[in-house]
């Protein structure tokens, strides 16, 4: 079973829809959930840590246990760190950083028991770059990074692998209201200049699903390099 949070748009619902078409049985956690979407679905808040117990209460019931959890919940704020309204800064944190941690909390006693599992992480290229204008952003996704590569070695004794992703700018839902000169601007930092697609995020994450991935761990991947 593969868990896959923010499954309703975006990276979240191409990652599991990509699973999906591989054969595995996915469960997509958002907090909207969808009656056209390919795969089972479970409404929850990955901010509130009430709202993810209950879903690890009904995950218990299943046969099998989840073998692989996709973080890719996550919102953005575009302001200029002294114009960041404390609201928006909270939300951020909250649901990129805090949901993250509990997610992970959550799901990784069920992995013990079964003796393997994998985590993959969101975070972004912002982080390595510093980009002006994602101040709080930036910030919760460091804390996912790090949060990661100490989670990688609490949990490693117990089979399980932890890294992030970092994509450089997706045309999802979070580009919205970023201009075309914004984004050039970005992709002209990375080391493979060109806009990234969804699809090419899936095929890191399923690299770090494979079997023969097992070696890798604590790693941050960024999608285009930095």
């Amino acid at each position: 079973m593969i868990i896959v949070t923010g499954a309703s748009r975006g990276l979240g619902r191409a990652i599991a829809e990509r699973f999906v078409e591989k054969g595995h049985h996915v469960v997509g956690l958002s907090r909207q959930t969808e009656s056209d979407l390919p795969f089972e679905t479970v409404q929850v808040d990955v901010s509130a840590e009430n709202s993810v117990k209950e879903v690890v209460k009904r995950l218990r019931n299943y046969d099998q246990p989840p073998a692989f959890l996709v973080n890719a919940a996550g919102i953005a704020s575009m302001n200029l760190a002294l114009m960041a309204p404390p609201g928006s800064i909270r939300r951020v944190v909250e649901t990129n950083l805090l949901g993250t941690i509990f997610m992970c909390q959550s799901i990784a006693p069920l992995m013990i028991r079964a003796g393997i599992g994998s985590i993959v992480n969101f975070s972004t290229i912002a982080v390595s770059l510093a980009l002006s204008g994602e101040s709080a952003y930036s910030a919760s996704k460091a804390g996912v990074e790090t949060f990661s590569r100490t989670l990688a070695r609490e949990l490693s004794a117990h089979g399980i692998v932890v890294n992030c992703v970092a994509p450089g700018p997706i045309a999802t839902d979070l580009l919205r209201g970023v201009s075309p000169s914004q984004i050039n601007r970005i992709v002209e930092q990375q080391i493979i200049r060109r806009q990234f697609t969804a699809s090419d995020v899936c095929d890191v994450v399923e690299l770090l699903f494979d079997s023969k991935s097992r070696s890798l761990t604590g790693q941050v991947f960024h999608v285009g390099g930095v």
